[in-house]
């Protein structure tokens, strides 16, 4: 049985949040809290398994709550968000560098079409989150970070990139503004991302990116092509390639490991078109998208990246391209920032 502890200032969506869940034989919510201080004392009493956490909210916010929460007592945290406005969601960004796991639109109500299916996604992601094991967050001091060295394996004057493709799952938003943060001003090489995230999130999550990053980062058009330095991540239900010359083609092809986006499909272009001229990483995430199709860029002679375990939140992606072969290299990604500025240097000369 998953213990779930629900957090929201409107009484009428609170009770709505845990009918739904209660609902589920799986799931019993063991408490709840109208704001972020009533949801501190609620985790030491109820211990439970998961938080569904606002975002507005009075005395306390959802982010400081989420802060506090992961700083004393880990938990996973779904950010359940009740806004449609792109630019205000950008806060569940902040509640996911907090700590929060994964964040999704409120289940519709009842006779909307989209009802069933938005509720599943907030049971399935109630379920899935319940078996991260999340660690202590601790208090942050802000400090300009100590840049890491490149490794002196990848001091290859053979090594020549043309395209950078990132893939994440479950903890990866952190992840991708950390490596996109360390990446300077004039940084000679595009970027791809599929990022998997629910539906409607993706402006958002690019806008929160784009404000800690010198690089523009753009959600993907169809038919545009790629240019240096700027970061196209792909959009809510397309599957992302790129074809020769650089052009980039949005599809409604079929889910890929169930996913669309698929990291898997990204990959697999770029295998065909750039081959060994391509560095890819695979970053924290549930499943094995992305697995295979970076092992075949490593037999093409690709430079290939997998995030280490201990900064992972889930190490299922990476882990399973690493059972595979399929890493060059094994990273934080501090240091997966530092490799691609080591690519980009090579590419300069």
């Amino acid at each position: 049985m998953i213990k779930v502890l629900v957090v929201e200032d409107s009484p009428v969506v609170r009770e709505f949040l845990i009918h739904i869940l209660n609902a589920d034989p799986d799931i019993r919510v063991v408490g709840s809290a109208s704001n972020g201080e009533e949801a501190i004392e609620a985790v030491m009493h109820h211990r439970p398994d998961v938080i569904t956490m606002d975002i507005h909210m009075p005395k306390m916010d959802g982010i400081e709550a989420t802060r506090h929460i992961m700083e004393t007592s880990p938990t996973p945290i779904v950010i359940v968000s009740g806004s449609t406005d792109p630019h205000e969601n950008t806060k569940t960004f902040r509640a996911m560098e907090a700590g929060a796991l994964a964040v999704l639109i409120r289940p519709t109500g009842i006779g909307h079409p989209d009802h069933e299916a938005t509720v599943r996604e907030l049971v399935q992601t109630v379920k899935l989150m319940s078996e991260v094991k999340v660690v202590r967050r601790w208090a942050q001091i802000r400090r300009e970070p100590a840049f890491p060295s490149l490794p002196k394996a990848l001091v290859d004057k053979s090594v020549k990139v043309k395209v950078i493709a990132m893939g994440a799952s479950t903890g990866g938003p952190p992840v991708l503004q950390t490596i996109l943060a360390m990446l300077p001003r004039g940084f000679p090489l595009p970027v791809l991302i599929v990022q998997h995230i629910a539906s409607g999130f993706v402006t958002s999550f690019v806008e929160w990116l784009a404000q800690s990053s010198t690089l523009p980062v753009h959600v993907a058009v169809q038919g545009e092509y790629i240019a240096p330095g700027h970061v196209y991540v792909a959009p809510d239900e397309f599957q992302m390639k790129v074809e020769y010359g650089g052009k980039i083609v949005l599809t409604k092809d079929e889910p890929k490991n169930g996913l669309r986006p698929s990291v898997s499909y990204l990959f697999h272009s770029l295998a065909a078109v750039y081959g060994g001229e391509t560095a890819a990483v695979l970053l924290t995430g549930m499943g094995r998208d992305g697995a295979e199709e970076l092992r075949l860029l490593k037999g093409k002679g690709a430079v290939t990246i997998a995030q280490d375990k201990d900064s992972s939140v889930v190490h299922g992606m990476p882990g399973e391209a690493i059972k595979l072969d399929a890493a060059t290299y094994i990273l934080a990604p501090d240091k997966i920032a530092a490799v691609l500025i080591g690519l980009a240097t090579e590419k300069k000369r």
